[in-house]
């Protein structure tokens, strides 16, 4: 059960720690995928 709970438990911190970057791309793809739909107009 420790093994588990450590495990989620530095998922959750590396979570924390790169959450910008992980928004970075979302923003990235978003706005690719928003410029291909108004590309196609």
């Amino acid at each position: 059960m420790n093994t588990i709970h450590d495990g989620y438990r530095s998922l959750s911190f590396l979570f924390f720690l790169n959450w910008d970057r992980l928004l970075y791309v979302f923003t990235i793809f978003f706005a690719l995928i928003l410029g291909g739909f108004f590309g196609s107009l």
